[in-house]
């Protein structure tokens, strides 16, 4: 932290050439969002955690050099943070900036929580599949067997605690 004119404190984070910054992401998710870019070795990364924000109360914030997410990546990012904005940076200005929106369909990134379903069947070619079922909080129904999947479990297979 450092003193700003008047007394308040503003955190200071330099500047990334080049890169992505992710912003408004619900307190507690940015190492989940970390883990899910999967930054090349030696990349310039700085998270900025429980940050105060008018929106979301307290957000974390990613900031990653050298990686430009894709809309296949951005779409996953919403699945963790449905409110974030990615800010695509090009000599330090802001080229790109886009709102992390869940994806309709789901495909692949994620497993069914069902035991039984045959997505988790040895030997079955069937990629789990879910729909979106709603926006805030996340939440996905597989296509198969019908089973719920929760944000919080989103969060916790995308950042491999499970």
């Amino acid at each position: 932290m450092a003193e700003c004119p008047g007394g308040e404190s503003k955190l200071l984070v330099s500047k990334i050439r080049e890169g992505t910054v992710i912003d408004h992401i619900p307190a507690g998710r940015a190492l989940a969002v970390l883990k899910l870019l999967n930054p090349p070795r030696g990349a310039r990364v700085a998270l900025v955690m429980n940050a105060e924000s008018r929106k979301l109360g307290r957000k974390d914030i990613v900031k990653v050099e050298g990686v430009t997410l894709t809309p296949e990546q951005t779409a996953a990012v919403a699945l963790i943070a449905p409110k974030a904005t990615i800010n695509i940076i090009k000599n330090y200005d802001v080229v790109e900036k886009r709102r992390a929106t869940p994806p309709r369909t789901v495909k692949g990134i994620l497993r069914c929580t069902n035991p039984t379903c045959i997505t988790r069947k040895p030997g079955e070619p069937v990629k789990p599949k879910f729909k979106l079922v709603k926006e805030e909080p996340v939440t996905l129904q597989c296509i198969y067997c019908g089973t719920i999947i929760t944000q919080e479990e989103i969060v916790e297979q995308l950042s491999g605690q499970t």
